[in-house]
């Protein structure tokens, strides 16, 4: 941070202390940034720290990187047994899925 300029911005482009936000502090908020946890204007100061901030944001890019990757990668495919029994046990019916020749 550099001297006045903490005080300079309006409250919306602050952090919780009321001083522009910081990298320590941006990279605590990060996981609540990205799964939507932050009011609107804790939002808007992390998001302009990151414009900011090349450190921090390759650090974010980084984080949505991975979460992709272990999104698409990290897929249980759920027993069609199982799937009747929860169903079963919540009161509806299940249609049985039909694999194609391509499915792995």
């Amino acid at each position: 941070m550099r001297g006045s300029e903490a005080f300079t911005r309006p409250p919306t482009e602050r952090g919780d202390s009321g001083k522009e936000m910081d990298c320590d502090e941006a990279i605590l908020r990060i996981y609540q940034y990205l799964d939507g946890e932050l009011t609107v204007w804790r939002r808007r100061a992390i998001a302009r720290h990151l414009d900011e901030c090349p450190p921090c944001a390759e650090g974010f890019d980084f984080e949505i990187e991975l979460r992709q990757v272990v999104a698409s990668k990290c897929r249980d495919e759920v027993p069609p047994e199982l799937k009747r029994r929860i169903a079963e046990a919540i009161g509806i019916t299940v249609q049985e899925e039909r694999r194609g020749p391509d499915h792995i």
